[in-house]
């Protein structure tokens, strides 16, 4: 089971009482963009084998969104933090490049 841990009210809570929100980081775009970038908003999504970073809400409790780093193949979770940060926090990044050598963050488009 998936247990995340809500950076805003505390709690360790699993799967059930959370929300998935689909990929975190992902670029929105203004009323002046383009077809293209309004159909990469819309439609491309990574779907990796490994390191990933979603959004989650904690809808049975705080109600808050928040941002999981995770291991798509293993659930292994190597942190959470406030849905209002533009990258990883600095911490869980180190983490997941000891346990990942050769990863790096990506820049999100």
């Amino acid at each position: 089971m998936l247990i995340l841990h809500c950076p805003y009210c505390g709690v360790d809570a699993d799967e059930t009482e959370l929300h998935a929100g689909g990929e975190a980081h992902v670029k929105r775009y203004g009323p002046g963009s383009s077809d293209a970038e309004f159909e990469s908003y819309l439609f491309v999504r990574e779907n990796p084998k490994g390191v990933h970073f979603e959004r989650w809400r904690h809808a049975n409790g705080c109600g808050k969104w928040f941002h999981a780093a995770r291991c798509t193949s293993t659930l292994e979770v190597f942190g959470t933090y406030s849905a209002q940060t533009t990258e990883p926090p600095q911490e869980i990044k180190d983490k997941i490049s000891a346990k990942r050598p050769g990863w790096s963050w990506r820049e999100f488009a």
